[in-house]
């Protein structure tokens, strides 16, 4: 299978498509990397150098990509981090082009734009750009907890609340909402969650919570749910394998005391995942 992956690229480290496109490969899958940016390295470090490419750059890559006739056989289109809605116009642009060729392809969206304790990091305009225009359009999300409730306009304390927004999500668009970085007023202090919903019902999945939150963790996240899904595999399953692949990665992350995710170190984990965790039905 093919994946077009429009994102960020750094250098050094792992965000963007330099924490999805090795997964990606790792799991089987042949990804046609589109980059937005090409820094040095993650903004995390508070400094970064590199060009951020416009959206016409963009789009003549994947104009090229096109003249290759390989968008025929493109599987599944993944984006991250949209600095600006022109790129997600592109982006978008690039979605329909895929499914008018591949009416089974899918478009899996992870819509950057916010954590709890900071707040949005996007500029002003881009969550609503994400909410009204790119959300809708895709068929799988992975927000985290706090973009999620932007998304539906809900609060999520609750596990009930986490449900019903990302049903309410999924009533604008998607098919399945995979829910990163759960914490609510239920959650024990040493755990932390993840929370699916599509039309096989609500789950969720617990791990312990590592003392870590590196950058990237949310696109490592979503490149392996995105491999899990076009793998076939019931939500639960996909959910299981996903849990199980991320927390080995930052367990390991953790073990070495390392700022960057040691997403090859822990790289058979990505292929045969230990299933450790137990997925749950919530509904």
């Amino acid at each position: 299978m093919n994946i077009l992956s429009i994102q960020s690229l750094v250098a050094y480290g792992h965000a963007g498509n330099s924490a999805a496109l090795f997964p990606l490969q790792r799991l089987g899958y042949d990804v046609w990397p589109v980059i937005t940016v090409h820094f040095s390295n993650h903004t995390g470090y508070g400094a970064a150098r590199g060009p951020l490419l416009t959206a016409a750059d963009i789009a003549e890559v994947v104009g090229g990509v096109e003249d290759r006739g390989a968008l025929d056989r493109c599987d599944a289109v993944l984006s991250g981090y949209q600095g600006a809605e022109d790129v997600g116009s592109v982006i978008l642009d690039a979605v329909r082009n895929v499914k008018g060729r591949n009416p089974e392809a899918i478009y899996f969206c992870d819509p950057v734009m916010g954590d709890v304790g900071r707040g949005f990091f996007v500029r002003p305009g881009i969550p609503e750009f994400m909410r009204d225009q790119v959300v809708p359009a895709a068929d799988v999300i992975t927000p985290n907890q706090f973009e999620l409730a932007f998304l539906a306009g809900i609060e999520t304390e609750t596990l009930d609340h986490v449900v019903e927004a990302a049903e309410t999500v999924r009533a604008s668009g998607p098919e399945t909402v995979l829910v990163t970085s759960v914490i609510t007023t239920e959650t024990p202090e040493d755990e932390i969650a993840m929370v699916a919903v599509s039309g096989e019902g609500a789950f969720i999945a617990r791990t312990p919570r590592l003392p870590i939150n590196p950058p990237g963790a949310g696109d490592l996240t979503s490149a392996v749910f995105l491999a899990d899904v076009l793998s076939g595999h019931d939500l639960p399953t996909a959910l299981a394998r996903t849990t199980s692949s991320v927390f080995a990665v930052m367990a390991a992350t953790a073990e070495a005391d390392s700022r960057e995710m040691r997403i090859v170190a822990a790289q058979h984990e990505l292929a045969h995942p230990a299933m450790q965790f137990e997925v749950t039905r919530l509904r």
